[in-house]
């Protein structure tokens, strides 16, 4: 029989650095990417894109495509299955895991999303986190092969598209006609210059229209990452981390060359060739190679910051994440907060009016702020703001925010 109550949050003393440190890294590749789409409609972002020629801005865009897209939110995914396991194995080696925890700190996170869509931003992930943090929680006494077995399966099927397609049809659900109805002027006007009721009712409408990618892409590789993180913390190669490196350094030097080698060949011939694209089924198979490509160029980036890690000018180097990542949901909201100022009517009306590199050194000098205001908040404060909240929920009981004594 287990005690719900006797769980306990872990206090910052006792927290692994490095994996702060990884939380900031994706905290700010992923604003990187997200500020793109605040800043123009995902479903535009092709013809957007195109209008803007400066070298400065071709640079901007391929800086995006070698080293954002498609890298951090497995990365953060990873990280979150990760946290779950090491969250989930303390309790139970305590004998106070609690499947009742764990319903309540998703349900919680949940609510964060969904206030998170209708308030600040559609592009919400934390809704889906919450789903599919809860079944990884279910899954945490499955056997490694049962859970390393399904992650990879989950990565390597290619058709989910095609499934979720034949969903649709049908159930006779559009998620895009709602959308179109707006047609591209009147989603522009209504950002730019509707009131924020007419931003709500506009969110609700674009996430609908974000369905179909939600659950044939964003959900299976977010549920594939959480389940090999779920595998890594259930061994405990966070512990012994730099022996883990060390043996896997070959391998992972081969794997990160020959992602890039296809990344290039991706990006300059592949999907240039005409012959090529006009088979369907092989451009399924292309489009799901890069993917893995791109995820496994995001997990190289992890064992890269891991190694160099190991010298001091690099630990000092990579130290002020540490900050960002404590407070990785205050400042992941914090993003869209900054979004909504900039782009829509509520603030500077900039929706479709920034060019890729002028939002890529807004999204890098945003997470310099965030270092140092991360750094000065936890001077005074145990937690993050949305961090105590969802602690206090998820435990049950008042914590205290504000630290006895500041640093």
């Amino acid at each position: 029989m287990t005690n719900p109550t006797s769980t306990v949050p872990v206090k910052a003393k006792k927290r692994i650095e490095l994996l702060d440190i990884f939380r900031g890294f994706a905290v700010f590749g992923i604003f990187v990417v997200n500020i793109e789409i605040m800043n123009c409609l995902f479903i535009n972002q092709d013809a957007f894109g195109a209008q803007w020629t400066s070298g400065i801005d071709k640079m901007a865009i391929r800086i995006l495509q070698l080293f954002f897209y498609s890298k951090f939110f497995p990365i953060f995914s990873f990280l979150f299955g990760l946290g779950i396991s090491m969250q989930a194995l303390k309790q139970m080696e305590q004998n106070s895991f609690s499947s009742a925890f764990f319903i309540r700190r998703m349900a919680i996170l949940f609510l964060f999303g969904l206030a998170h869509i209708l308030f600040l931003w559609s592009g919400d992930v934390l809704h889906l986190y919450a789903l599919l943090g809860l079944l990884t929680s279910l899954l945490i006494k499955r056997s490694n092969r049962f859970i390393l077995i399904t992650a990879v399966v989950l990565l390597l099927f290619p058709f989910y598209d095609r499934l979720m397609e034949f969903i649709l049809n049908i159930s006779q659900f559009n998620p895009m006609e709602r959308l179109e109805a707006y047609t591209s002027e009147g989603i522009v006007t209504t950002i730019r210059n509707g009131s924020y009721l007419d931003g709500i009712h506009l969110r609700a409408i674009e996430y609908l229209s974000n369905v179909q990618l939600l659950f044939s892409h964003l959900m299976p590789v977010a549920f594939a990452m959480f389940l090999l993180g779920l595998y890594f913390g259930k061994n405990k190669i966070i512990y012994d981390i730099n022996s883990f490196i060390h043996r896997i350094r070959k391998p992972v030097i081969i794997i990160a060359i020959l992602s890039n080698v296809y990344r290039l060949l991706f990006l300059f011939v592949l999907v240039k060739n005409e012959e090529l694209r006009s088979d369907e089924t092989l451009m399924v198979f292309i489009y799901r190679l890069m993917f893995i490509c791109d995820m496994l160029m995001g997990l190289f980036y992890l064992w890269l910051i891991t190694w160099l890690f190991r010298y001091n000018f690099w630990k000092k180097l990579f130290n002020p994440l540490k900050y960002v990542g404590r407070m990785a949901l205050t400042n992941y909201i914090m993003h869209s907060l900054i979004g909504l100022i900039l782009f829509s009517s509520v603030g500077f009306k900039l929706y479709e009016s920034l060019s890729p590199s002028e939002t890529l050194t807004i999204a890098v000098a945003t997470f310099v702020f965030q270092v140092i205001f991360s750094k000065l908040w936890l001077s005074y404060f145990n937690y993050g703001l949305l961090e105590w909240v969802w602690r206090c929920f998820s435990y049950k009981k008042l914590l205290p925010l504000k630290k006895k004594t500041a640093i």
